[in-house]
């Protein structure tokens, strides 16, 4: 099974789209019933998506499947997020404030410090650590392999990179789940909610599901917080480089490097652009949202798909130990500035 997912890893969504019919049109399924069964229970239609997708992980793997999952995941997945910007506007970023964006950037900043310092305390690779802080930091799984593309090369890198990103996908989606609990027991206003899930969950779709989980106001507010992250991610990935660039070494080839700025962070800032200047019909702007809507949806039952808790076994206990230690960092670093703010304000 690793050896699959270390070649689907590799595989461009390119690639695959003409394999994908069947794996998308499963989670298309579930996510139909997820639909149905919220609308006769009540809650998160992606919520259940992830639960109904969680309960069919083996099919993940299976060859018919796979592809089509992965781009469900990936590609569908981050257009939902990239579809988000319709409903933003560039007057609720500035509203954040700078003490918000003070310290969203200083968890991120501390979280990388925090993943090399554990690591070397544990006796791992500082390369683990990096990857370890950033995957933590930024976006989960996307951001490991964006900083494992300008780490030096080698096989075990690789089985590294798959470590962390299924400790990061394991660890993002019980954070998805605990953390609007938790901001909920402590009363926190839909602002400050939207700081402590959009400043700490790994994975920017399951912000999305987090947030929203509380309402629309704490969902904009964790979406704008989360973006703000990812968009550090071009700072960390060339610091990275630099950091581990080898004299005379072989730079990484052009097409084999991700973008530092990530497509669906391009469109989702264009599209609240054009949604702060009015350019978006009232229409437009219900449909874009309905299509966001649809895609997360999809995407999460993938996700939901693809989380596995028996991988932890299988990925070492001082890495886990390392990215549990991250993901606290983050987590209560976050949560302690919210209640600061929370305190600040009269």
């Amino acid at each position: 099974m690793r050896t699959m997912m270390l070649h689907l890893m590799r595989m461009p969504a390119w690639q695959s789209w003409g394999l994908a019919l069947p794996g998308a049109g499963l989670c298309a399924l579930i996510a139909l019933a997820a639909g149905f069964v919220a609308s006769l229970h009540g809650g998160t239609p992606m919520l259940y998506a992830l639960l109904f997708g969680t309960a069919l992980h083996y099919l993940h793997a299976e060859v018919r499947t796979a592809p089509g999952v992965r781009f469900c995941a990936g590609t569908l997945l981050r257009l939902g997020v990239g579809l988000l910007g319709a409903r933003i506007t560039l007057s609720q970023i500035a509203a954040l404030g700078w003490p918000t964006v003070f310290i969203t950037v200083i968890g991120a900043a501390t979280t990388l410090l925090a993943g090399v310092a554990m690591a070397r305390r544990l006796r791992l690779p500082a390369t683990l650590g990096v990857l370890a802080g950033g995957a933590t930091a930024i976006c989960g799984a996307s951001a490991a392999m964006a900083i494992a593309a300008v780490l030096p090369q080698s096989t075990e890198r690789e089985r590294e990179t798959l470590s962390v990103v299924v400790l990061a996908t394991l660890l993002s989606t019980v954070a998805m789940l605990t953390y609007p609990l938790v901001a909920s027991f402590l009363h926190l206003p839909p602002a400050l909610a939207g700081l402590f899930i959009g400043g700490s969950i790994h994975d920017v779709a399951q912000v999305v599901v987090a947030g929203y989980a509380l309402g629309n106001q704490a969902g904009d507010a964790a979406s704008v917080v989360k973006l703000l992250r990812v968009s550090l991610l071009a700072v960390v990935v060339m610091g990275v480089a630099l950091a581990f660039r080898q004299p005379g070494g072989a730079a990484l080839p052009a097409s084999g490097r991700p973008p530092l700025v990530p497509g669906f962070v391009l469109l989702f800032l264009a599209l609240a652009v054009m949604h702060s200047l009015g350019w978006l019909p009232r229409p437009l702007q219900t449909g874009l949202g309905q299509a966001s809507q649809a895609c997360l949806t999809v995407g999460v039952a993938a996700l939901g798909m693809k989380t596995s808790f028996l991988e932890l076994t299988r990925s070492g206990r001082r890495t886990a130990l390392l990215m549990g230690f991250t993901t606290g960092w983050i987590g209560l670093l976050m949560l302690a500035g919210a209640w600061w703010l929370r305190m600040e304000i009269p």
